[in-house]
């Protein structure tokens, strides 16, 4: 017997780190201690999920520890790969590289920085959401094959570009998303199409 199934992600956006908080290309730093606090307090509030993922980065690791979540690394929800610009913050890279930077903002197929380009990000993001079982085009699976929700701990722009795959936007509304640290979005696929419910706070 075989029946359409409803497969639901849950993204969490990782705790306050300070490359956040200094807009910084993240370089791989640790959570500020106020960001692990807000995560451990959060801690339990999430819904109950068969598997648990989080970005390979440090802060989303520490984020997901602290939140409870035995959570495995996935690469295919790292961050954008930056190249250069790693550890940069946005004010120091426009300063030096002023129209590779307006370059990045307004092509999402450019990587000046010699990392990935947005588009790379988005099909990155986009394969892993399409692969995750139940996601089929027709949305028809065996009964059995369905292995319950997912949370997974991931960076701001990884939250991003999933939503804009699930509701089949452009590239360029990836700047109009604002991402809050440890921030809540719901994604809820079924016959090859996703719903989203947009950032509630993770203790919320």
């Amino acid at each position: 017997m075989e029946r359409a199934m409803t497969v639901r992600v849950t993204l969490v956006s990782a705790a306050m780190g300070s490359a956040l908080r200094e807009a910084r290309f993240d370089d791989g730093g640790p959570l500020e201690p106020a960001g692990l606090r807000q995560a451990e307090r959060a801690a339990g509030a999430l819904p109950a999920a068969a598997r648990a993922y989080a970005s390979p980065s440090p802060r989303c690791a520490a984020t997901a520890a602290a939140l409870g979540l035995r959570a495995e690394p996935a690469p295919a929800l790292a961050g954008c790969a930056m190249g250069r610009w790693t550890g940069l913050t946005l004010a120091e890279v426009a300063a030096a590289e002023g129209a590779a930077v307006a370059r990045w903002l307004s092509d999402p197929a450019a990587a000046p920085h010699g990392g990935e380009s947005l588009l790379d990000l988005f099909a990155r993001v986009a394969g892993w959401l399409d692969a995750l079982p139940g996601v089929v085009a027709s949305g028809v699976v065996a009964s059995g094959d369905g292995r319950g929700p997912v949370v997974a701990v991931v960076e701001p722009d990884v939250v991003r570009a999933a939503a804009l795959h699930a509701l089949g936007v452009p590239g360029p509304a990836f700047w109009r998303l604002d991402v809050p640290p440890l921030s809540v979005t719901e994604l809820t696929g079924r016959s090859g199409r996703w719903n989203v419910r947009w950032g509630r706070p993770a203790g919320g």
